[in-house]
């Protein structure tokens, strides 16, 4: 869809939901948990688990710990403690333990910016490292989560089964400033107005650049 107007639908997109909460892993960036290490930590954290509920979990991980130096410090239990209200928090823990561990011992501390060797650490994969260098660093890279597919694909811009499939497309024709930015805009804009069953079309700002496929009934 080479006449889509991408930049413009972004901006509306954006409009529509400057007043609500921020995608999870932006805010905590703006709050000042901006390292890439704390944004691998909060992507790991934030995995099958609601936006609202990660961000209180990482803001009280890292009053404790926010550093590889000092998460390998804390033991087990009380790290399983800190993250209880995640999903599959037992199973976290051990990943950032052992994440984290890998970091001090074979990084001296300092988690490597580069997405194959993040992608090699114990429970992060693709979606979690292109979060995390994102958000962190503005590394040119695309996170496609629930919301990013399903949004790119009603509107036609990409037609694709998994979003796997969509993160590949839109590789192909995404201009590259705009990486980042999808994800920080689709993630609000697909839980208040582009949401998974019946969407707000009656009053989306895009409605007129949408092919609103899939949609059967909206709002």
């Amino acid at each position: 869809m080479g006449d889509f107007p991408i930049y413009s639908v972004l901006e509306r997109c954006a409009a529509a939901v400057a007043d609500k909460a921020p995608a999870a892993m932006f805010g905590l960036r703006d709050e000042g948990y901006g390292s890439l290490y704390e944004q691998l930590v909060s992507s790991l954290i934030s995995v099958r688990t609601y936006d609202e509920t990660s961000t209180e979990v990482s803001r009280r991980l890292f009053a404790r710990a926010s550093t590889p130096e000092q998460m390998v410090q804390l033991d087990r239990e009380e790290l399983i403690g800190l993250i209880a209200e995640a999903t599959f928090a037992p199973a976290k823990a051990d990943n950032i333990l052992a994440l984290t561990q890998t970091i001090v011992d074979d990084y001296g501390g300092e988690t490597p910016a580069d997405y194959e060797k993040l992608i090699a650490f114990r429970g992060v994969g693709p979606k979690v490292a292109s979060l995390a260098l994102g958000v962190a660093l503005n590394y040119p890279i695309i996170a496609v989560d629930i919301h990013v597919h399903r949004i790119t694909n009603r509107w036609g811009y990409v037609a694709t089964s998994t979003p796997d499939k969509t993160r590949d497309a839109l590789a192909k024709q995404l201009p590259q400033d705009l990486w980042v930015e999808i994800n920080r805009v689709l993630v609000p804009f697909g839980k208040h107005v582009c949401t998974g069953t019946r969407p707000k079309c009656s009053s989306c700002p895009v409605r007129n650049d949408c092919a609103r496929v899939g949609v059967t009934q909206s709002r």
